[in-house]
């Protein structure tokens, strides 16, 4: 079958290889000059199913109130911006902030990322792909003792959903992360390790990937810019792009935060808004005092993945449409709290800054599979777990359009769950 991919991110490239694997004809476009230069290119490395927990939770309402008049805070909106698509957005988050929404939410996530963590595992095994993993886990640090409460409670709730966690005291922490002395000396409360999550490089992930695809017959076609997509009655016939038309059997968006703007023309309204994510990359000067297990502050909300001799540091939640521009104060907030936990790890003069625009669904669910028109299918909605959930999703992408059954149940996980929003 000749198929499609839109997007070369690490979810388009992963499911192009997945497909080329089942012997299908792929292509895929993207309008950058390579593969993942855009959200997959300096994200926060982490394979974290232990990021399962949703943002839409009762008590984020409140908290991003409280936000909204803090420049570097952890999640920024202004809901007086003229602006219906977050609007429309919002609403359906706050309908998501409650108990019983959280817990569907959780679950529905956790699935997703824990098969797309094991299919990971086994690419791994069988390419031998490098991509500056860590496999020691991921520890999640709390600094205070109301927060490591909350964390503890979500750890039991994880748990019971099939994603075992240890509880660290603070000695525990610094005892796997020595690196973290300086901060259970001032004020570290306690910490979570989720033993089996990893961390690495996504966008290498990504551009080693590519190659392998590209062995299998893969063709990536970049600087192609997608304008719309052609229909005929209930089936896409092709799509135009700026350097002309192609057709092909079936057609993949993996687009991110830009799938609404080629699919509601069709009809299908999808609920997903860019969160903008940033990131600094670090070169160390001092590799004894930096982490080597990958590290998340649950108070900052901010991640930290040693990735060979740069330590990536990443955080942050701005709602403020497809606006890519990068903002240096919450590029300062990222910096200070890194000199903060890790003092001597480098000098801080040398680093990259980034941010990339991280398409979220209200319920932090991804969109995955088919849609109303019969080969057009969905990889996308994944928020701040694309590099967790990539190549789960893109196995999943691979069984429909070969005609198997996925391994994992999507009920949830498709576009019919925002039917009737």
């Amino acid at each position: 079958m000749k198929i499609l991919v839109l997007g070369a991110g690490v979810v388009g490239t992963t499911t192009a290889y997945f497909l080329a694997k089942d012997g299908h004809e792929v292509t895929v476009l993207d309008r950058q000059t390579g593969p993942g230069l855009e959200t997959s290119f300096a994200n926060g490395g982490q394979i974290s199913a232990g990021h399962a927990k949703p943002w839409a939770e009762p008590r984020m309402p409140l908290q991003a109130l409280l936000w909204t008049f803090q420049a570097d805070a952890p999640l920024l909106f202004r809901p007086w911006r003229w602006d219906p698509s977050l609007w429309s957005w919002g609403l359906k988050f706050l309908r998501n902030c409650t108990n019983e929404r959280t817990r569907i939410n959780m679950d529905r996530t956790l699935r997703v990322a824990l098969y797309s963590r094991s299919v990971l595992k086994a690419l791994r095994q069988h390419t031998r792909v490098k991509y500056n993993q860590t496999t020691k886990g991921i520890l999640h640090i709390y600094r205070t003792g109301e927060e490591f409460k909350r964390g503890r409670a979500a750890a039991e709730k994880l748990s019971a959903l099939g994603l075992p966690q240890d509880i660290l005291t603070v000695n525990d922490c610094v005892k796997l992360e020595p690196a973290l002395n300086h901060a259970a000396s001032i004020d570290l409360a306690g910490g979570i390790l989720s033993n089996d999550d990893e961390s690495g490089d996504a966008h290498l992930f990504t551009k080693e990937i590519a190659k392998l695809a590209v062995e299998l017959g893969v063709e990536f076609r970049f600087d192609s810019t997608i304008e719309n997509l052609k229909t005929s009655g209930q089936r896409i016939s092709g799509i135009i792009t700026n350097q002309g038309q192609l057709a092909a059997d079936a057609f993949v968006l993996a687009l991110g935060s830009y799938t609404p703007h080629l699919t509601e023309p069709l009809g299908l309204k999808l609920p997903i808004y860019p969160a903008k994510g940033y990131s600094i990359s670090i070169e160390l000067k001092n590799p004894d005092n930096a982490p080597t297990i990958s590290v998340t502050d649950e108070n900052r909300f901010m991640v930290f993945s040693r990735l060979g001799n740069v330590l990536r540091v990443a955080g942050t939640a701005e709602l403020a449409g497809w606006d890519s521009a990068l903002r240096e104060v919450r590029v300062e907030a990222l910096k200070r709290n890194a000199q903060y936990l890790f003092p001597d790890a480098s000098s801080y003069a040398d680093l990259s800054p980034w941010c990339g625009l991280r398409a979220a669904t209200p319920d932090s669910v991804p969109i995955l599979g088919e849609t109303p028109y019969e080969n057009l299918f969905l990889n996308t909605g994944h928020g701040t777990l694309g590099w967790t959930m990539a190549c789960g999703s893109a196995r999943v992408i691979a069984d429909l359009i070969s005609g198997r059954e996925p391994e994992i149940d999507l009920s949830g996980l498709t576009i019919k769950r925002f039917a009737s929003s």
